[in-house]
């Protein structure tokens, strides 16, 4: 990541709004959200470039949806005959197609239950934000602590987490690196497609769990 480049989002976006992701999914806003094709678009040309990040070479890879919502990354990953486990903390998102290709698992992001170095690889799409938004909230900065330390040990080596999120401002940005490089081992930062276009502006979080026994 440039460290020259800044942004702030001045549009207040859902997650300053609602305290979690479950109070603001409910109700007929999940339904819109679940069956909206137009998001389905979205998240599924987020999740192609993701894998293009990825770069997996095992095309029997196990790969983690990490806030999975509806499926819609899950199913495109499906798709190319990924092994995938989709993940999300609200059950109700799980009821609207039939998942059961995806191994669906209801929990909490920073209380992920597998194994160690259980995955080839871990995407996340426009979920993150929901965890760590606020660089002066404690219990974000623990949360966010837990979920990057979980992710590295259930990750093998030499694979990679990518994140894509809608942070608010370069700010958070700066104090999510400086966790990462204190807690975790962690390799890698952030890339940003069309950092010029506000509306088109996509943000990736490349986390790379390398074997220091190489």
């Amino acid at each position: 990541m440039n460290d020259d480049y800044f942004f702030d989002v001045k549009k207040k976006r859902p997650e300053e709004i609602y305290k979690n992701s479950s109070d603001y999914f409910k109700g007929d806003r999940l339904v819109k959200y679940a069956l909206s094709k137009n998001i389905q678009k979205i998240q599924m040309k987020i999740t192609k470039r993701a894998m293009e990040i990825l770069n997996l070479k095992n095309k029997d890879a196990l790969i983690l949806d990490a806030g999975c919502g509806p499926g819609f990354a899950s199913f495109y990953l499906k798709n190319y005959n990924y092994k995938v486990v989709a993940y999300d903390i609200i059950s109700e998102f799980l009821y609207f197609y039939d998942l059961k290709d995806i191994n669906p698992i209801v929990g909490d992001l920073c209380l992920l239950p597998f194994k160690p170095k259980t995955f080839n690889g871990i995407i996340s799409i426009s979920a993150l934000q929901w965890i760590y938004r606020d660089i002066n909230d404690k219990n974000m900065i623990q949360n966010f602590t837990q979920l990057i330390s979980t992710l590295y040990k259930i990750l093998k080596y030499d694979s990679k987490v990518i994140f894509q999120f809608y942070p608010k401002n370069d700010l958070i940005l700066k104090h999510m690196k400086e966790i990462i490089i204190r807690k975790t081992k962690f390799k890698g930062g952030f890339l940003i497609d069309n950092p010029n276009n506000p509306k088109k502006r996509k943000i990736f979080l490349i986390l790379k769990k390398k074997n220091n026994l190489k």
